[in-house]
């Protein structure tokens, strides 16, 4: 069994996918590269089967209609046979250097005894033209080099989240929670990481870098005009969480405290989209979202219209909107996320 499959979602990716797919198979025959075509129709396709060419024991190629960055991450589910899985987009990479330190971490975990469900790593956002790269560390938040369990000492800040990009999900438990996202829609990964998380008994933290995370081409998703372009996939998928929020049977109070700050964030970026936007149109959209929460779960809506995201996201007219706007803007000075 392999150590680890990299599932490299690739749609007319042909410009930037090389230096992706280098990294990734920098780990050898311990790892293996799933290349999902998802309907490319530049020379996405040619690039994949050639790198499958050159390491056959390493890379395999599927291509299939166009379904969105979901319907590749499914298809890379369905069709994994590492131990361990980690979907890296094809402008992102991983560290080589620090790759060879977590596969050394993953081989001691390959048995049933040994095996955890999750580990964490940092990334960086590798902001175009920026000097100054922005780590994202989860330090202070938990112990380092050993196994955790909800019961231990973990304390996330109201900005340290788990995100697609820090995360390594045991297969297995991407399976038995029944994960399947949504097709053709954008911001999934909130959707991937999110819904695992309550099946999660064992995870591991590492202070290193692993992914980098690449920012600064105006077609992407996380192009804050794009957002507000996009936003009912941003409403789609917050209503997701909260549907799925709903589900859980917390085993842990540490668990339960994270997921709902996982979620306030959330319900923050949509709300701070729709106030961006302008649009009356969409002040209503923000409204319905926070009703639907309160329809769903009212207990939970108003745990989170008492934090700070909650508060400042809903205070009443133009002053209200433009302090909210501030507050964006100063977050995002510090933090440079889109």
């Amino acid at each position: 069994m392999k150590i680890l499959t990299f599932v490299v979602p690739c749609y007319n990716s042909q410009d930037y996918m090389r230096h992706c797919l280098d990294t990734v198979i920098s780990g050898g025959e311990e790892v293996e590269v799933i290349i999902v075509n998802d309907g490319s129709k530049d020379n996405t396709e040619e690039i994949a089967l050639e790198y499958m060419e050159r390491y056959p024991n390493i890379v395999r190629v599927i291509s299939q209609e166009n379904s969105g960055h979901g319907g590749a991450v499914n298809t890379g589910i369905r069709n994994a046979t590492g131990k361990y899985f980690k979907v890296v987009d094809s402008d992102d990479c991983v560290s080589k250097k620090n790759l060879k330190k977590v596969l050394d971490v993953l081989r001691d975990m390959m048995d049933e005894e040994h095996q955890i469900d999750m580990l964490l790593a940092n990334y960086v956002y590798d902001k175009q033209n920026a000097h100054h790269k922005k780590v994202m560390r989860y330090r202070l938040a938990m112990k380092q080099n050993t196994v955790l369990g909800w019961d231990s000492k973990i304390h996330f800040n109201r900005f340290q989240y788990i995100l697609m990009h820090s995360v390594i999900y045991r297969t297995q438990v991407l399976r038995d929670c029944g994960l399947v996202l949504p097709q053709h829609t954008f911001y999934v990964d909130n959707i991937y990481v999110f819904v695992p998380l309550s099946h999660v008994k064992k995870f591991y933290y590492m202070n290193l870098n692993l992914y980098k995370y690449f920012i600064g081409r105006e077609d992407q998703s996380v192009n804050e005009k794009i957002m507000i372009s996009r936003i009912d996939q941003q409403i789609l998928v917050n209503k997701i969480l909260i549907d799925e929020y709903k589900k859980i049977d917390f085993a842990s109070k540490v668990m339960k405290k994270y997921m709902l700050q996982h979620l306030d964030m959330m319900m923050c970026v949509a709300s701070i989209m729709l106030i961006l936007s302008g649009t009356k149109e969409n002040l209503e959209k923000k409204k319905q979202l926070w009703q639907y929460l309160k329809e769903q779960d009212e207990e939970l809506y108003k745990k989170l219209r008492r934090t700070p995201f909650g508060i400042i996201m809903n205070l009443p007219g133009r002053v209200g909107r433009f302090i909210s706007k501030s507050g964006y803007k100063l977050m995002h000075g510090i933090f440079g996320f889109n």
